[in-house]
């Protein structure tokens, strides 16, 4: 169990900088221990990478699906021939999928079978407070349960599940719990994409182990978590006919940053991002995701002959110590004979919501002590309080946040809890197309970078939260709240904007 004095300890210990990766190197994270396993030993592209099973609905009554998830440790076999001690959501690593529609509402009673507190978020989805999953919002450790009620009112987008108690998150994520939610809608479901078993989600993250096969785990410990797991296999491999696959692709890491493409070289088309699909297919041949990120693809294996293997590659941020032939490979693609594909991937996908005038401004800097002297981590030069309110947001409002790196050497990103946003402009240049240009909720922020969101924040009042997405960062106080009222706003504001009391 994290504990607020481990969190600050481990900030403090933060004592140096490497420029050219981009991170801090925590003291007491990097080194191997004598009890490390050797990532070397584990054989890579051994094992089939399972595709996670949907999960079926207790009762369904037509408008509302009810679902109960058990919040348990569980074994895995992570490594070939070993098992290892997990967090998951009924037992699965990583968790179930959860397969919604917009319009009809989904019931989840979580209940936590932990010996810690948990609050369980669900990743880029309009909900009210009382369902978001808060940092403080916790379902008590050993039998403790809550019903989150998720209306889901918003177009359909990739979503994910994972905990949010606020200093116990790192440390929960980074032993499993986590799971996909994928909200669909008549929008996508015109489109004639991939679907069915040609239809993978795929959780991507990285860990560490011991000799006896467990997860080790330490704060901001970026260096050593070497094994890449997709599908909560370490390197594994997936079986795919010669034909067009769809690969919805999830960075649930912690920390890890990945700049994913294939061995080849080859292109293959980005649909969509974190609020699902693009204005129209982008031909590309990598992708970016900082943690949280969501990536919708399309690979078309058509191309390649029987019994061609590929690997998905990593070509982000490879940190001295972190070797390339285990942070650099994913899984491996395995092709296995021509099939029959009437699929199509459509030169328009969708038509994004007008973006509306703003009314608001406001600035945001993320920010640690790089010195090392407190490793304090900061949004506006504060350490996050949950009982302190730091932007106050009148509802219905449109506004334009900025939002800065501070720092020299520490990538970070942004999330915004309740909204999906627009990026504006990053470093000054407008973002006119590209994986930007679509609905997100998550942006990355490399050291010195500068990007301007836009979002309008309706349908629910309440207080929420804005923070890193690197899980690290935020447990260590690089979050803030917001609280979105009517009660904030002035009566000639409210004329002005068209809105009335109730």
């Amino acid at each position: 169990m994290i504990q607020r004095r481990t969190v600050l300890k481990a900030g403090a210990a933060l004592t140096g900088a490497l420029g050219g990766a981009g991170l801090l190197v925590p003291a007491v994270a990097g080194s191997a221990h004598a009890t490390d396993l050797d990532p070397t030993t584990i054989p890579q592209f051994a094992q089939a990478m399972p595709v996670p099973e949907v999960l079926q609905p207790v009762c369904d009554l037509g408008t509302t699906s009810y679902y109960d998830i058990s919040v348990e440790e569980a074994d895995a076999e992570i490594l070939p021939g070993r098992t290892t001690r997990v967090y998951t959501f009924n037992g699965s690593f990583p968790g179930p999928v959860i397969k919604a529609v917009s319009g009809r509402r989904v019931v989840v009673r979580q209940t936590n079978q932990l010996s810690v507190p948990t609050s369980i978020h669900l990743h880029g989805a309009h909900v009210p407070q009382s369902s978001d999953g808060s940092p403080g919002d916790l379902i008590a450790p050993q039998g403790g349960s809550k019903i989150y009620t998720y209306p889901n009112e918003q177009p359909h987008a990739n979503l994910w599940f994972h905990d949010h108690a606020h200093h116990q998150e790192s440390e929960t994520v980074y032993r499993g719990l986590t799971a996909t939610y994928l909200l669909t809608d008549d929008v996508e479901q015109r489109l004639n994409l991939p679907s069915g078993r040609y239809d993978v989600p795929i959780s991507l993250r990285d860990a560490r182990f011991d000799d006896s096969g467990q997860l080790v785990y330490e704060m901001v410990d970026f260096k050593s978590r070497n094994v890449q797991l997709a599908n909560g296999k370490a390197w594994p491999y997936f079986e795919v006919e010669a034909r067009k696959y769809r690969f919805r692709l999830f960075n649930t890491s912690n920390m890890r940053f990945y700049t994913l493409q294939l061995s080849d070289g080859s292109s293959f088309q980005q649909i969509g991002t974190d609020g699902g699909l693009l204005e129209k297919p982008l031909d590309v041949t990598s992708v970016s995701l900082s943690p949280g990120e969501r990536a919708d693809i399309v690979i078309d294996f058509s191309r390649y002959t029987a019994g061609t293997k590929l690997i998905l590659t990593n070509t982000g941020p490879i940190f001295p110590g972190n070797p390339v032939d285990q942070v650099g490979r994913i899984l491996q693609f395995r092709v296995t004979g021509p099939a029959t594909d009437t699929s199509v991937v459509p030169s328009a996908l969708r038509t994004l919501p007008a973006l509306g005038s703003a009314t608001v401004n406001r600035s945001f800097v993320l920010s640690i002590d790089e010195t090392g002297a407190t490793g304090d981590m900061y949004i506006n030069g504060k350490t996050y309080d949950m009982d302190r309110i730091d932007t106050e947001i009148e509802y219905g409002a449109t506004e334009i946040w900025t939002v800065h790196n501070g720092d020299a050497y520490t990538p970070h990103n942004f999330h915004i809890h309740l909204v999906q946003f627009r990026v504006l402009e990053r470093n000054g240049q407008p973002v006119t197309s590209g994986p930007e240009y679509g609905l997100k909720d998550t942006v990355a922020l490399m050291p010195g970078d500068t990007v301007k969101l836009q979002a309008t924040f309706t349908g629910y009042e309440g207080t929420y939260v804005y923070h890193c997405h690197v899980f690290d960062h935020a447990a260590m106080g690089m979050m803030g709240n917001f609280r979105v009222s009517r009660s904030t706003t002035s009566s000639s504001t409210l004329r002005r904007q068209g809105h009335r009391r109730r």
